[in-house]
């Protein structure tokens, strides 16, 4: 059918080319006719003297030249037919081949966008476009066969951390590796597809054994265990892997790659970095997506509260101070500890909000009791993500200004791992706090990866214990020795030692033993909103230190 139309386009521009070179070759006849009557009345003239007929007619009749004159428009004629109906067919030709030529282009281009809009340029995968169709077929196929099907989401859980050290083009190389080696754990290389930036999918049909899904899990984390090279390092990658089965966990492709993520999302606390879905998934995950909302609005409605723990000087038996916590008790899901929330702000970028709230409630508080006589140091943790945010000074220097205190009333704890993440740029707002008469507390020592190159360049004031070394110290000799010797280390430093978790009256004459100079715990009082706690200050039998009237 298409060689008749391409033989009837032929034939119908061989026409068109043909009847405008044969206009021309009309033309020509018609001009050589009128040079031949123009001739004949010449040599009639010259002949006779005048132009008649008669002179006309044996012109013509006598002239041998004239006789080869008027073959011309015969010959003439003949030969513009002949070369128009060539060129014709020539030129038919060639519109004909570069009009093939340009459709076989534009069949190329068509499937290249096809293509292109269907598959990963980088990794050559499909695309999630094509992922999403393909197991739509695949769910149409298992319905009708009664077969079962599984989804494997796989995300490179430090792909940011490579691509903000290594930069983009060497980020790509690790993508084309990762994908590489999914394609050689899969038994099919089409069921393999780059979801997202470093999310890529398995699509496994025709699933008889699913119990085989985590195990195809285990071993993608295995592929990923060596090293991979890029500009002559080797790269550590890190992955996790949320699983689900159709039709068990859903009947469509947006719900099952909807559960599988939240599967992946669990995988990232499971030790094993893979995660099979599960319903009770579910309550967790819609909680974790309101959690943030809820936050924003506490902290903009005041909606949060700080809880006060004292620390007392083991020697004086004086109260020295006490540590700000805060607290979140959901109008819906009650307390909410600061573990799960913090890193949630941090994760969002939440976490400057929450700071703020927490800095101007700490530092009104400390006013407050300063303004009654009562001299309290307060200590409030900063989080990791405190230490990388350069604006912390000047926020701090706002808020302190606000309430009208001096840097000397607050101690700022900051953990092991908030300073090693980033040590240069932690040290430098450090540093700069320091400067402004802010000391510094190293909080949980001893349960964090410090070094003590670090921790000696630290202009520090205060060490604290973790309680999970102070709780057992009467009944575990290792925790005893590890105790002590941080209170010696630290007074080596010439830091004080504040001691957490003591809930009992034989572990505070226990550290008074070893050294140590505050403690802090249940044995002191638990934590309690700033009106109990002024209360507990009123009753308790540890002394408050007031400041001197000025005379």
């Amino acid at each position: 059918m298409a060689l008749v139309v391409a033989i009837n386009l032929l034939s119908d521009n061989v026409k068109i080319l043909k009847s405008e070179v044969s206009k021309t070759a009309y033309q020509g006849v018609l001009i050589a006719i009128a040079s031949i009557i123009i001739a004949t009345c010449l040599v009639s003239f010259y002949s006779t003297g005048e132009l008649t007929v008669n002179g006309i007619w044996n012109a013509q009749r006598d002239n041998t030249v004239l006789w080869l004159l008027d073959s011309i428009p015969f010959i003439f004629g003949f030969w513009g037919q002949y070369s128009s109906s060539i060129i014709a067919y020539q030129a038919g030709a060639i519109i004909f081949d570069q009009t093939q030529e340009l459709r076989n282009k534009a069949d190329n281009l068509e499937k290249k966008s096809n293509y292109v809009s269907t598959h990963d340029p980088l990794t050559d995968l499909p695309n999630r476009v094509l992922f999403y169709d393909r197991v739509e077929r695949a769910i149409f196929l298992a319905n009708s066969q009664n077969k079962m099907l599984s989804i494997l989401l796989i995300e490179i859980d430090n792909f940011k951390e490579i691509y903000d050290t290594l930069g983009r083009n060497s980020s790509d190389l690790i993508l084309k590796q990762v994908s590489t080696r999914l394609q050689g754990v899969s038994r099919d290389r089409d069921s393999v597809a780059k979801i997202d930036g470093n999310v890529f999918g398995i699509l496994v049909a025709d699933t008889d054994n699913l119990s085989g899904l985590e195990q195809l899990a285990s071993y993608i984390q295995k592929a990923m265990e060596p090293p991979f090279i890029v500009e002559r390092l080797q790269v550590g990658v890190h992955s996790n892997v949320g699983i689900v089965h159709f039709p068990e966990h859903g009947e469509d492709v947006d719900t099952l790659v909807q559960k599988a993520g939240v599967a992946l999302h669990m995988a990232q606390s499971s030790n094993k970095g893979y995660a099979l879905y599960k319903s009770s998934f579910d309550n967790h995950s819609p909680q974790r997506l309101t959690l943030m909302s809820d936050l924003r609005h506490a902290i903009e409605r005041n909606g949060l509260e700080l809880f006060y723990q004292a620390k007392v000087s083991i020697t004086t038996g004086k109260l020295y101070g006490a540590e700000a916590l805060l607290r979140w008790n959901h109008p819906k899901y009650g307390f909410i500890s600061p573990e799960e929330f913090v890193p949630m702000a941090e994760r969002t970028r939440m976490i400057k909000q929450l700071t703020a709230w927490v800095l101007k409630q700490t530092f009104r508080d400390c006013a407050d009791w300063h303004k009654q006589g009562i001299d309290l140091k307060i200590s409030v943790n900063l989080s990791t993500k405190d230490l990388q945010d350069p604006e912390l000074p000047d926020l701090i220097a706002g808020i302190a200004a606000s309430a009208a205190i001096k840097p000397e009333w607050i101690m700022l704890e900051i953990t092991e791992g908030s300073v090693m993440n980033d040590p240069e740029s932690a040290l430098g707002i450090i540093e700069r706090l320091h400067g402004m008469g802010y000391q510094f507390s190293i909080d949980d020592f001893g349960t964090g990866y410090s070094s003590l190159a670090y921790l000696k360049k630290m202009p520090l004031t205060e060490l604290k214990i973790d309680k999970s070394f102070v709780m057992d110290i009467m009944t575990s000799d290792n925790d005893a020795v590890i105790v002590k010797a941080t209170i010696n280390l630290a007074h080596t430093l010439g830091l004080q030692v504040t001691a957490e978790g003591v809930e009992s009256e034989e572990i505070m004459a226990k550290l008074k033993e070893y050294g140590c100079d505050i403690a802090q715990g249940y044995f002191l009082n638990k934590p309690l909103p700033v009106k109990d706690f002024n209360q507990w200050m009123s009753s308790s039998d540890w002394k408050v230190n007031l400041i001197p009237t000025q005379q």
